[in-house]
């Protein structure tokens, strides 16, 4: 059995030759045992320092920070209530000069419907701003006036747009206008295919533009009870500083494939028959036998009486004759209109009917131009000066550019 290990007690300067034991300098830091402290003083000191380290709160003071930071931008507010003041009253203004141009424009559109006796009020535009200003100095910078649908003799301009420059008003404020003198304007006048095909065409005929001065109608044309198909050409043109003027030309009725009138009394026009129209005669024996059985029409036609007489007795030299181009010709220039009173029977055969002849005949060119006129004029006003100065062919119409100079309104 191991003998127990035995402290030594010797002094300590004498411990660099002994071992040193760990648990006796761990016990020489041991200062005794502690002391019990009871909670409630323990948590009595920690409020006490906290009650040293942190003040007594106490609500927040806003008037001090507020009156520091009123003092310091005290000038913004009411810079900003000038700004927005300037604005606003620039805005009441502006309302009110729109409020007087709106009344104004009212005022004189209700005037010229009733001085031009319109049917309906035109539409005005004053321009320039601000208004009130050119009131008071009783001059206005431009007024625009469009007037739709005006009565020109038989047809209706769609348009008729006019603006007035460097107007004078005679005048005492917004409401007491007694006249106003403009010593210019231009404008232009609308006259529209749409309305030439309602007025004139009666939804028969129609009319179109073709190159700068020309319009080309076409359509249908009712005679005698029969649908004849009208092509014609007018040619516009200006008559004097205030009208318009159109030269019908290129007139032709086709009765089918049969034959064409042309209305006049040259050797061209009157009702001849068409190319189809004498290719039927070769075909057609009995139509070309019915037409040189008639003693008068041979002699028009200059064929000799000894080629008839053949002919009429043998089938093939009638197809021959009648199938010639020399025979073809002298068919095309044939006038039917001269031979429709004396041989209705003959033209009968032929697949035309009498009654459409007389009426025909009847259709002179004055007769069918004017139902294809254009022809306008200006109204010539009673003081100052209206006039054309430019007449083209548009697409949608034929439009017209307008100017004038010292016109007096209302005195």
């Amino acid at each position: 059995m191991r003998t127990p290990h035995r402290m030594d007690t010797q002094h300590p300067h004498d411990r660099s030759e002994q071992p040193r034991n760990p648990y006796e300098e761990l016990g020489a830091l041991d200062d005794g045992p502690l002391e019990e402290t009871p909670l409630e003083d323990f948590l009595g000191e920690e409020a006490a320092r906290r009650d040293e380290v942190e003040p007594e709160w106490s609500p927040p003071d806003h008037r001090r920070g507020g009156r520091r930071r009123r003092n310091r931008f005290a000038g913004l507010p009411l810079a900003v209530k000038a700004v927005v003041g300037l604005v606003v009253l620039a805005a009441f203004v502006a309302l009110a000069d729109r409020w007087a141009v709106l009344y104004a424009e009212h005022r004189a559109a209700d005037t010229l419907k009733d001085r031009l006796d319109l049917a309906a009020a035109p539409e005005v535009e004053i321009g320039g701003f601000p208004f009130l200003t050119q009131l008071a100095d009783k001059r206005l910078e431009s007024v625009k006036v469009t007037v739709p649908d005006v009565a020109a003799d038989r047809v209706s301009l769609a348009k008729v747009s006019a603006t007035a420059h460097d107007i004078r008003l005679d005048a005492d404020g917004l409401t007491s206008v007694r006249g106003a003198h403009v010593p210019r304007f231009d404008g232009d006048v609308l006259l529209s295919f749409e309305d030439l095909n309602r007025e004139l065409g009666a939804s028969q005929v129609t009319f179109t533009g073709e190159g700068r001065d020309r319009v080309r109608a076409n359509g249908t044309l009712p005679v005698a009870g029969h649908d004849l198909r009208l092509r014609a050409e007018a040619r516009i043109q200006r008559q004097g500083e205030r009208g318009i003027a159109t030269e019908i030309g290129g007139m032709r009725l086709d009765i089918g494939d049969l034959a064409t009138y042309r209305p006049g009394t040259r050797a061209s026009e009157g009702l001849h028959l068409t190319p189809k129209g004498t290719a039927d005669l070769a075909r057609e024996t009995r139509k070309a036998r019915a037409l040189l059985s008639v003693p008068a029409i041979v002699q028009r036609m200059g064929v000799p009486e000894a080629t008839v007489r053949d002919a009429l007795a043998d089938d093939g030299k009638l197809a021959e004759l009648t199938g010639s181009p020399r025979f073809a010709r002298q068919a095309e220039r044939l006038n039917l209109i001269d031979l429709a009173l004396d041989n209705p029977d003959v033209l009968r055969r032929l697949g035309l009917d009498p009654n459409l002849l007389d009426e025909l005949s009847g259709l002179t060119r004055p007769v069918l131009a004017d139902r294809l006129a254009l022809a306008f004029e200006l109204p010539k006003p009673e003081q100052g000066d209206v006039r054309l100065d430019d007449v083209r062919v548009e697409e949608d119409g034929i439009r017209v550019r307008v100017s004038g100079s010292g016109l007096t309104l209302g005195r």
